[in-house]
């Protein structure tokens, strides 16, 4: 599948803001069953765009204006071709060891009830480590209600547990809480999510968890449309929360009262369905 990105990222201020910093996590990488064919990073205002790579091996860029802007737009296009892997990740950069993926964050901390899920889910059949996970996926679906919108980087896994609903960012939180209390490495992915449906308009970037299955390496699992990963799915950067793979974070002086819009088009390329 050929799936086809098009995102801006509109941000207003009240007053110009100084010292505008924008650290962006929005460039996939090539790994088995994903291959870049173009991907640009385009701001609305003249400045620096500088490319590094992180402690998790994403792509990440720096962005900081030359002037005090009021206003400015990161704007992201590409294309991916991606294969179907049945939610396997392979080929992948790996910089971290994998018991890594174990440690617990303040996003993610278990809270008693997400403990209760967890072992509920691992007495309730086969013990092994997929038929777990395809278990737990299930559990988060069934306990909680997937709404679309924008991620808040306040939100932690015990809370929206606790209110039975929540953004892709925090169902995943949940999955990742949970399957790490069963001392199961897990970790956070950000990305984008071409819909089954057709709709290609969509309020905000995807989210899902990538867990490590013996014998078969990282798997992927979206507790927000209750499936393993598939050739719909373009995984961008990874982290243990949403903090270490949010697409952007930023920093600024002034500016005064801060207004966002998000535009997002993912859509199956046209290239792709041509025989």
């Amino acid at each position: 599948m050929r799936i086809r990105v098009v995102h801006e990222t509109i941000y207003s201020y009240e007053q110009p803001a100084r010292g505008l910093i924008q650290v962006l996590r929005m460039t996939p990488r090539d790994h088995d069953g994903q291959y870049v064919r173009r991907w640009r990073i385009e701001p609305s205002v003249d400045g620096h765009l500088t490319e590094r790579e992180d402690g998790f091996g994403n792509i990440v860029h720096w962005f900081s204006p030359d002037e005090p802007a009021d206003a400015l737009v990161i704007r992201v296009t590409g294309e991916v071709d991606t294969n179907e892997t049945h939610g396997i990740v392979r080929g992948a950069v790996e910089r971290l060891p994998d018991p890594f993926y174990l440690r617990e964050t303040d996003l993610t901390a278990p809270s008693d009830e997400i403990q209760d899920l967890a072992r509920r889910v691992a007495s309730a059949g086969e013990p092994d480590a997929l038929a777990t996970l395809h278990r737990l996926l299930g559990a988060v679906c069934e306990t909680m209600t997937f709404e679309p919108g924008p991620a808040s980087a306040s939100t932690s896994a015990a809370k929206s547990f606790a209110l039975g609903r929540g953004v892709c960012q925090d169902l995943t939180h949940v999955f990742i809480a949970a399957a790490r209390h069963l001392e199961i490495p897990t970790r956070y992915v950000s990305g984008y999510f071409r819909r089954e449906d057709g709709e290609a308009e969509q309020k905000a970037a995807h989210a899902w968890a990538e867990a490590l299955v013996p014998d078969l390496g990282w798997v992927g699992f979206d507790p927000s449309n209750c499936i393993g990963t598939t050739e719909a799915y373009i995984r961008v950067a990874t982290g243990l929360d949403y903090l270490g793979a949010a697409p952007i974070r930023g920093s600024r002086t002034g500016g005064g009262t801060e207004t966002l819009d998000v535009n997002l088009r993912v859509e199956q390329a046209q290239a792709a369905t041509q025989s």
